[in-house]
């Protein structure tokens, strides 16, 4: 699990252009969203399409179990692991 949470790190900071931060300095159970990284809905949208190209995974976007999975980047690989098509 930890190399898919770096990976998915590296998918974060690529897709959103988080030029100062590295993998190292994003905590894999803390927060994405207003805590945390501080990221806002438009970073979960480029973040939902990143992830649905890189790994195959389908998510509603308004969905309560979406947020929940958009919680942290550990939460973020359970579901990669659980629905990865690719």
């Amino acid at each position: 699990m930890q190399a898919l949470e770096l990976e998915i790190k590296n998918l974060v900071i690529e897709s959103l252009n988080l030029e100062d931060i590295t993998p190292d300095d994003i905590d894999s159970n803390a927060a994405l969203f207003v805590e945390g990284l501080g990221l806002d809905s438009i970073d979960a949208l480029e973040l939902g399409l990143a992830l649905q190209k890189r790994y195959g995974v389908a998510m509603s976007a308004d969905s309560e179990e979406t947020r929940r999975h958009f919680a942290s980047v550990r939460t973020l690989a359970e579901f990669v692991t659980a629905h990865r098509t690719k």
